[in-house]
């Protein structure tokens, strides 16, 4: 097995075009903390892109950053914090969930793998905040696309191709973001006791109440004690969390009216966190952390309506014994259980009139996921011979 970790674009081009040559098969990696996201690769050589580090741009005025690929985003995040700004496509750390050490995460493996916590709701996933990039693909040619404001977009929006391409079409270099400013107060709603349904129910009307809210989730008993939070770990029922964030007294009425509302509309007995507690709840929910505690189980996610979340756990959970909560709003159903097999059948049985999708994220049955023929045609004018990342994605 061949090892490489360059330090310049240059070098990346020349090992690429070497592997073009021989039709050797490469995985792509950045820290090496999602190698175990998706499908196993199968390749012989190893290309790191570890060594292409620093932020290269970033006008706060603007809100824009650029950073190289291997830039780790507690480097970026920390840089953005220092002027009151944040990515708002809440990148989760999912390092301990696929086994990996915490905070190891790279700007490229984020947008690569298009990734996006709790505030996905209102903001997006990392694609919607891409705004250029340079990269190699696996013909060994450099290219870049997009540039530094969001109207740049002539023929193909390649920024949002690459978002979601786990290396199967280039190795990113360089990427250019959008930045947003940090909000200033954070509260969470608290509903007790609800069952899946009411609770999807009232996530999905929150998100179309004029509120604002950037994170909804649906965390059943057993879930909840998981929580980091003493609040919501000693509830001994359900907990439904809906987030509201923005200048303080604005995000103070607009919860005390949620919170009425919905009181109102579920007869739930409500609570509200604030500030650190707050936080601390949604980085749990965005880093996976109530599924944790085994770290032999199979993990699912699937992407469906926000209206079918709670129809699709229970199908699941009717099917499967496992553990599940919702995000997004019911967009996000988590799966975990022991069976990989018995889990990946239920997945895709509960998914079947909804119109979503499974995605495997760690220890998942092979063939759970396959591109179609579309993926491949792209894959194929990127990277003739199939030598980046093969098997990533099914």
């Amino acid at each position: 097995m061949t090892d490489v970790e360059p330090g310049n674009e240059s070098q990346i081009v020349e090992f690429l075009r070497w592997a073009l040559g021989e039709e050797a098969p490469v995985e792509l990696i950045g820290n090496g903390s999602k190698r175990r996201l998706g499908a196993p690769v199968q390749a012989a050589h190893t290309l790191s892109l570890r060594g292409m580090t620093g932020i290269t741009l970033y006008e706060p005025e603007e809100l824009v950053l650029r950073a190289l690929a291997g830039t780790p985003l507690r480097d970026i995040e920390t840089a953005l914090a220092e002027q009151n700004q944040m990515l708002a496509f809440e990148p989760p750390d999912w390092g301990p969930l696929l086994g990996e050490a915490p905070k190891s995460g790279t700007l490229g493996g984020a947008i690569g793998c298009n990734l996006a916590g709790p505030r996905r709701v209102r903001f997006g996933a990392a694609r919607d905040h891409i705004l250029g990039f340079r990269a190699v693909n696996g013909r060994g040619e450099s290219f870049k696309s997009g540039g530094r404001v969001m109207k740049n977009v002539t023929g193909y929006d390649l920024p949002k191709l690459m978002a979601g391409s786990m290396g199967t079409l280039a190795a990113m270099t360089e990427i250019t973001l959008k930045v947003l400013p940090r909000a200033e107060k954070m509260r969470t709603a608290l509903l007790f006791g609800l069952d899946a349904a009411a609770a999807n129910a009232a996530l999905v009307k929150a998100l179309q109440l004029p509120f604002e809210v950037t994170g909804a989730a649906f965390l059943p008993a057993d879930i909840a004690k998981a929580s980091a939070v003493d609040l919501v770990r000693g509830a001994g029922a359900s907990v439904t969390a809906i987030r509201l964030e923005g200048a303080p007294e604005s995000t103070s009425d607009r919860c005390t009216r949620l919170r009425a509302l919905m009181r109102e509309a579920t007869a739930a007995p409500d609570e509200e966190l604030h500030g650190t507690r707050s936080a601390a709840l949604w980085t749990g929910i965005a880093d996976v952390a109530p599924l944790l505690p085994d770290p032999a189980a199979t993990i699912l996610r699937l992407s469906v309506p926000p209206a079918s979340g709670a129809q699709a756990l229970l199908r699941a959970q009717s099917l499967c014994r496992c553990k599940a909560y919702l995000d997004w709003g019911g967009g996000a159903v988590w799966l975990a259980g022991n069976d990989a097999a018995a889990l990946a059948a239920a997945a895709q049985v509960a998914v079947a009139d909804t119109g979503g999708i499974v995605q495997p994220i760690c220890n998942a049955p092979a063939g759970l996921s396959s591109p179609d023929e579309l993926a491949r045609a792209i894959k194929a004018a990127f990277d003739p011979k199939f030598i980046l990342n093969p098997g990533r994605m099914g």
